[in-house]
């Protein structure tokens, strides 16, 4: 509940959406607090789940796809089959949703062959599963590093200008990774202020081999400093996958719109029946349906919209199982 959390937490956490990594004394001297304090209140949100910082990882910088997935279930199966779908390593964002007979997940696929196995074997031999829809993504126009939470949180420019990080300069071209760079993103995904010395003991690297390879892979795009959190912490409780279908003229100028929504999460242009999607949080169903009937409806181009309500989400992007 949002009065279990005040203010300070709040400024807390939208420290370090800015900077993840930050140090606490760092992020005490910008919020004029002492560092037992910020360490303190770290770890009571870190350890009731309100709140992890993550590695995240951009599988589009390997060249992988990624596939959101609509699965269609009798309710009673929804559940296993969603529980089944989280514990592969390939999903993120496996939720329940429209009335408990469908599930959405994004799918990471590394090669044409992957997504062959998945769409046309694996899932419809699935047992219980009576239809799948899938949808690649073309083009994120918000999402991965780009946090909601830049949106929500109440830190002022100043501070926020205090607590952001040295840019990493771009290195464009192809990356791969070794069994050292799998070992390390693996521990940042549990944990994204996991120390270079722990990590050291994890890759078999030096803690300046780690410092180096993690700036490197920054570089790259392919890591980025990401927020596991309770919306209730920003007072959200509602969150609705929104598919459209655009007029393909207006699909850059629509998704460019929507990104700038401050609701929403997530936005992309896909394949499939309907060519963009997004991810919504209002504070309940009286503001989500504002801002259907408002912001969604005054997008250009709109041609058909559904709303699927989001039941219960057994797997984010941060989770690994």
């Amino acid at each position: 509940m949002e009065s279990d959390y005040d203010e300070l937490d709040r400024h807390l956490v939208h420290a370090l959406q800015i900077d993840g990594r930050a140090p606490f004394s760092t992020i005490a001297g910008v919020l004029g607090v002492s560092d037992r304090t910020i360490a303190r209140r770290y770890a009571r949100l870190r350890s009731t789940g309100a709140v992890r910082v993550i590695g995240g990882v951009d599988p589009t910088a390997l060249g992988a796809v990624v596939w959101f997935l609509r699965v269609r279930c009798a309710p009673a199966a929804a559940l296993p089959v969603a529980e089944a779908l989280a514990r592969r390593p390939d999903t993120s964002w496996v939720s329940v949703t429209s009335g408990g007979t469908e599930i959405t997940c994004a799918v990471r696929a590394e090669s044409e062959a992957d997504s062959e196995a998945l769409l046309l074997a694996k899932l419809p031999r699935t047992p219980r599963v009576e239809g799948v829809t899938a949808h690649s993504v073309l083009h994120t126009f918000y999402g991965g590093p780009d946090s909601l939470i830049a949106r929500l949180g109440p830190l002022e420019e100043e501070a926020i200008e205090r607590l952001r990080p040295p840019a990493v300069p771009h290195r464009p071209g192809p990356m791969r990774l070794d069994d050292g760079d799998r070992r390390l993103l693996a521990a940042l995904a549990v944990d994204g202020r996991t120390g270079f010395e722990q990590l050291a003991a994890v890759t078999g690297w030096s803690p300046t081999t780690v410092r180096r390879r993690m700036s490197e892979l920054r570089g790259r795009r392919l890591l980025y400093w990401d927020i596991d959190v309770d919306w209730s912490l920003f007072g959200v409780g509602t969150r609705t996958l929104l598919w459209l279908s655009v007029t393909p003229a207006k699909l850059a100028q629509a998704g460019q719109a929507l990104a700038e929504h401050p609701q929403v999460a997530f936005a992309a242009a896909t394949t499939g029946p309907t060519n963009l999607y997004a991810s919504v949080v209002c504070a309940n169903q009286r503001e989500l349906y504002r801002y259907l009937t408002t912001r969604v409806a005054a997008l250009p181009a709109i041609t058909h919209i559904e709303t699927a309500p989001v039941i219960k989400t057994l797997k984010q992007a941060g989770n690994q199982r």
